[in-house]
């Protein structure tokens, strides 16, 4: 996937935006597709009217506000501003956030493996990338990112991530404080292609699947295709019924949730969407061929279940094919697309409502789990490592989903033979 200058992109955003080094977990897209020319409004570019009153404000403000302002960094306000007030999702992105955008959608990325996050005072490790530089390094989740290079972080999220970037075999000096150590600790690491992996699986028990799906991005099928073939071969077997878990998932690769949904569906919609030009409306169907060859399914959904993930789960349960069990979803029925700009940013724009195979919009509403669970609920539990208690013991709601799993498999008693004479 490349983005070009004269192309566009189709995203299906996540409702927040979680900042990582990884960039895997901010947006993702349907399909590379040429952009049609910008044709200009009725009565020309900007309304007259509008337009001497922008350049009047302007003009105030370039006289009279108490800093003097750049022109470019004054344009580049009043073009966020314009795009931002359009709704939540629609943004205008400068270059870096191009970058952050593209590196989003590939599943991979050139860094050493950790994703970090700013917590108003320092910025943190969140999570270490198995088999990475920084997994290699012993670096930790937790540990505070205290200077880069030599140059000091402090609480600056966005510093940390530019300086953390960089080509592939090039060197990287990290200056960590960690908890459990009165000194700095000082780590030299040398950045490498990262993979990033946003499905984990695991046997609950003989005969039954756990995969979670954290984010969608463009490793995200072949990764669900591989995790259902090692709990196959695991279990010895094929599988009894699968948990699907979609919790927290804010979304990410449109074109990506497709492919999850179509890998448990032989046929039919799976979304729709509807918009104002030609390549804002089309409809995506599934192809024949199940994973799990027909076995029960459930999906796991509650309040931080957005956007892709709603695709997904509303297909599952239109086609009857998976039981919803958690809380409502967020509600994010709209399709997002990135337009490079001729000076290097881009404009993202809503120009799609999708809808599930059904025809209902899920945007504002989110979706009703067929088994609804009341409260907020705990956050998903992590994999169990060796030696700790199973998952289904520790997450309240995979309990309950693989009981449900448990009953939609279980041999129904034989009816009672018929007694001679009685019909």
């Amino acid at each position: 996937m490349q983005f070009t200058a004269g192309r566009r992109t189709t995203l299906a955003l996540t409702c927040g935006v979680i900042l990582g080094v990884c960039a895997a977990l901010t947006a993702g897209a349907l399909a590379d597709r040429q952009a049609l020319p910008a044709r200009p409004p009725e009565g020309g570019l900007v309304p007259g009217r509008e337009g001497r009153a922008f350049a009047e404000v302007y003009a105030r403000i370039k006289t009279e506000y108490v800093d003097e302002v750049d022109d470019h960094a004054l344009m580049e306000k009043a073009i966020r501003g314009m795009v931002a007030a359009l709704d939540p999702h629609s943004a205008y992105l400068d270059s870096s956030q191009l970058e952050e955008v593209r590196l989003s959608t590939m599943g991979a990325y050139p860094g050493v493996g950790i994703e970090v996050g700013g917590t108003g005072t320092a910025v943190r490790i969140l999570k270490i990338m198995e088999g990475s530089p920084a997994q290699q390094a012993g670096l930790q989740a937790n540990d505070q990112v205290v200077a880069i290079d030599g140059t000091e972080v402090g609480a600056d999220l966005a510093g940390a991530l530019a300086r953390l970037r960089g080509p592939a075999g090039t060197p990287l000096h990290l200056s960590i404080r960690r908890s459990t150590s009165p000194a700095t600790l000082e780590f030299e690491l040398t950045r490498t292609r990262v993979e990033v992996h946003s499905v984990t699986a695991q046997l609950l028990e003989p005969g039954y699947g756990y995969v979670r799906i954290s984010t969608f991005s463009g490793t995200t099928p072949g990764d669900l295709r591989n995790a259902v073939l090692r709990l196959k071969r695991d279990n010895h077997g094929d599988l009894a019924g699968l948990m699907l878990d979609l919790r927290n998932n804010p979304g990410g690769v449109l074109e990506a949730g497709v492919a999850v949904a179509d890998a448990f569906l032989e046929s039919g919609v799976i979304v729709t969407a509807d918009g104002r030009t030609e390549d804002a409306r089309f409809e995506m169907d599934a192809t024949p061929g199940d994973l799990i060859d027909g076995a029960p399914l459930v999906v796991l959904v509650n309040a931080g279940s957005a956007s892709a993930s709603e695709i997904v789960a509303g297909a599952l349960k239109d086609h009857g094919r998976a039981l919803l069990i958690g809380r409502r979803t967020y509600g994010k029925g709209s399709v997002q697309t990135v337009m490079p700009l001729a000076h290097g940013g881009a404009v993202k724009l809503t120009t799609s409502r999708y809808f599930t195979p059904s025809g209902a919009s899920i945007h504002g509403r989110g979706l009703t789990p067929d088994i609804l669970e009341e409260g907020a609920g705990a956050a998903p539990a992590e994999l169990p490592a060796a030696g700790e208690a199973p998952l289904a013991a520790r997450d309240a709601d995979v309990r309950l989903a693989l009981k449900t799993l448990q009953q939609r498999t279980a041999p129904r008693p034989a009816s009672p033979a018929a007694r001679p004479g009685v019909p």
